[in-house]
């Protein structure tokens, strides 16, 4: 295989093992590592679509497009966290499953 077809096929398995995770589990900080696992399948999945056969540079844009997306990620994981503190300083566990005591 080459790495033309091994890229965008880790980057699907990355993607849906964080949407599995994403939908299995109940915890709000699995929950934001689930998303960060995603965004790296799609970053490496717009990375991959940047090469470009027989040209030895890549296309810039999906690169600028990612780093953009790797900023905006950062962000958004750094809020996120900060409103799950809240959640679990207001509730007493971080989760949206009323039964568990986390």
């Amino acid at each position: 295989m080459t790495s033309l077809v091994i890229y965008p096929i880790t980057a699907v398995i990355l993607f849906s093992v964080g949407l599995l995770g994403l939908v299995s589990h109940p915890n709000l900080l699995r929950k934001i590592v689930c998303l960060n696992i995603m965004a790296g399948g799609a970053f490496l999945f717009l990375i991959s679509l940047a090469y470009r056969a027989g040209d030895p540079a890549m296309d810039p844009v999906p690169q600028a497009m990612v780093l953009t997306g790797i900023v905006v990620a950062v962000s958004a994981t750094a809020f996120a966290l900060c409103l799950a503190r809240l959640i679990k300083e207001k509730t007493g566990h971080c989760s949206f499953d009323d039964n568990s005591e986390q």
